[in-house]
């Protein structure tokens, strides 16, 4: 089946290469004067900015992947902008968030981060914006699924919770995120994987990722579906048992834990984080905002975060990033139709 593929050596990358004097000049917080023409990240936002704090909206619960990721970013972005602010705006899959972010058309000191979620969330709850009403800057990691049991479930591989979905779907209920979210397609893929009929998956959909898993661990849920970055806490705590990744190969992060393919289901999923600015933004404002994005990627911070979450590195800026997030509009919807999450 399709999948996200990291880019990260995509022809056209706009990537800026800092001299040895410019750093060093940077690192100790002196002023740097640039001739003209020169594209020096960090001084190009602070002009952008024009004295505003850059503010992030994470459009999820506290605590989930794209949260992680805003509060990553405010960390490794403080020696480029200084300090910003992240703020949560919960609810279906970030199309609440991605509503009240339209109205800050033109405004460059507003970001939101969005991702593979959010593009089936739109799909699936017939929302009245898209992302083709911001401003595509960046998409920054990949992040695979992981299934999961509570630790004292019955369902101790994923050959048996195949085998339970494929006798009685209906009984073999889901926890995941928002409806028509990457763990929703997943939980549809391994339905149809198993030859039963997506469209009968028990999926209990939440805002977040600590409201799925206390379904899971409730008893409310069979399964639970999620990010390996987020969930991989509680595996390594005992409280849940992970049965299998969506990966096409065994992740570092999880080496015991086969992938779906291993175990007879030819399943493979990738979910992807980027960021986004709103309409009306200038193209001098939009390549100012990419360039410190594509800065903060290179500090040690994020490397060091990205380490830290198990996230892959996917950067990808400027036209490619904006074909990118076209063609995987393109291509959750044709996912959410075979598994019978379309628009109606």
């Amino acid at each position: 089946m399709p999948s996200s593929k990291s880019q990260d050596d995509a022809p056209g990358r706009r990537w800026t290469r800092w001299t040895p004097l410019v750093v060093a000049v940077l690192a100790t917080g002196a002023l740097v004067a640039t001739e003209p023409g020169d594209d020096v990240g960090s001084s190009a936002a602070a002009k952008v900015l024009d004295g505003k704090q850059l503010r992030i909206m994470a459009p999820a619960a506290p605590g989930g992947g794209w949260d992680q990721t805003s509060r990553e970013m405010q960390t490794a972005l403080r020696d480029l902008v200084g300090r910003s602010e992240v703020y949560n705006v919960g609810g279906a899959g970030g199309t609440i968030g991605l509503s009240q972010f339209t109205r800050y058309h033109g405004d460059p000191s507003q970001l939101m981060t969005t991702g593979l979620i959010m593009i089936g969330a739109v799909e699936t709850n017939d929302s009245p914006h898209s992302l083709s009403e911001t401003v595509p800057l960046a998409r920054l990691t990949t992040d695979y699924q992981v299934v999961v049991a509570a630790a004292d479930s019955p369902l101790r591989d994923m050959p048996a919770a195949a085998e339970a979905m494929r006798a009685d779907l209906p009984a073999v209920s889901i926890s995941g995120g928002s409806a028509g979210g990457v763990e929703h397609i997943l939980a549809g893929l391994l339905a149809k994987a198993v030859g039963a009929d997506p469209s009968g998956v028990s999926y209990v959909a939440h805002s977040g990722g600590g409201e799925a898993l206390t379904t899971l661990l409730s008893g409310r849920s069979s399964l639970g579906i999620s990010g390996v970055s987020e969930i991989r806490p509680q595996i390594e705590a005992g409280q849940v048992r992970a049965l299998a990744v969506s990966s096409p190969e065994r992740l570092p992060e999880l080496p015991d834990v086969p992938t779906l393919r291993e175990v007879g289901l030819d399943v493979e999923l990738q979910n992807w984080r980027g960021v986004v600015a709103p309409k009306g933004i200038s193209a001098e404002q939009e390549q100012a905002l990419e360039q410190v994005l594509l800065d903060m990627t290179k500090t040690p911070a994020w490397r060091e975060a990205l380490a830290r979450r198990g996230w892959g590195d996917a950067t990808l800026a400027g036209p490619e990033f904006e074909e990118f997030v076209r063609s995987e509009q393109a291509r959750v919807t044709q996912l959410l139709g075979e598994i019978g999450l379309g628009r109606r």
